[in-house]
């Protein structure tokens, strides 16, 4: 972690550099349910009290945006069935942590718990909407140019030079295809789970076209671009094979960290190597 901002207080480098993540409890999540979950080792959880609603439109996709907090830019993405309390506590403890935080409500209903039964149903719709293509491979889907929209947005009204692009499980590789985008210089692979891994061609699969792929690199090579992608190691939703192929011998800059967490395993994860870092580094 390293200041951003130039002025003393505390952010995170959202530039090349940026050596690794540790995942552990937040020592505060802001709002009016800050401290449920907080102690508890579950993750934490709150409303959508005190956050500000707008639609934003680009590349023919509308969706409301809920919007908190001053500072660097991070864009949450939510995971499925939607922008539940939990993401709501991700991004509370953002805002905390002296960040400004954008929170698309790409699917479900802000707010609501995520229970088996809307997960369920969620899912089914998400699967076969056009925007999203989940079983698409080497595929460019439209809400990746939305999401570089939304990206450059934020950007543009926030002190930093850029963005930071955080993905969920479904919506993990959309930080990936969203940091073709200049606009967003920290993306973070959560459990990247699309396509949805059925059959040996989409396991392997990363998640954006070859080109989204290409530009990506070259923005590691060139820029000094990171991008970090963590997986659970038992994760059949979010295969090996898929980083086998992000750190294939083309993309020797690539780099992830598997988290290997289960039943009688500690809690926390190891400080990982982002992608983008120097294969020959720490």
């Amino acid at each position: 972690m390293e200041n951003l901002r130039g002025d003393g207080s505390k952010g995170v480098r959202l530039r090349g550099g940026y050596r690794g993540v540790r995942q552990e409890v937040p020592r505060r999540v802001g709002g009016p349910n800050e401290s449920r979950g907080a102690m508890s080792g579950t993750a934490p959880v709150s409303t959508l009290d005190g956050w500000r609603r707008a639609p934003f439109a680009a590349g023919g996709l509308s969706y409301d945006c809920y919007e908190k907090g001053e500072g660097p830019g991070v864009v949450l993405l939510p995971e499925v069935p939607g922008i539940t309390p939990e993401v709501i506590g991700l991004g509370e403890h953002l805002v905390g942590e002296g960040f400004t935080v954008v929170m698309p409500s790409l699917f479900g209903v802000p707010g609501r718990p995520g229970t088996l039964g809307r997960t369920a149903l969620v899912s089914v719709r998400v699967c076969v909407s056009a925007e999203f293509r989940a079983f698409a491979t080497n595929a460019r889907r439209p809400v990746a140019d939305y999401l570089r929209a939304l990206a450059r947005d934020l950007a543009g009204r926030t002190p930093a030079a850029g963005v930071g692009v955080i993905g969920l499980c479904f919506t993990g590789g959309f930080a990936l295809a969203a940091a073709v985008d200049d606009a967003v210089l920290a993306p973070v692979m959560s459990q990247p789970s699309v396509p949805v891994p059925l059959g040996a061609a989409r396991r392997a699969d990363a998640g954006v076209s070859q080109d989204e792929l290409r530009r990506v690199v070259d923005r590691t090579r060139d820029e000094g671009l990171c991008v970090l992608a963590l997986r659970f190691s038992g994760d059949p939703l979010s295969p090996e094979d898929r980083f086998t192929t992000l750190q294939g011998p083309a993309r020797r800059r690539l780099q992830g960290h598997p988290p290997r967490l289960g039943p009688g395993q500690p809690r926390r994860v190891r400080p990982a190597r982002p992608l983008g870092a120097d294969p020959g580094g720490p």
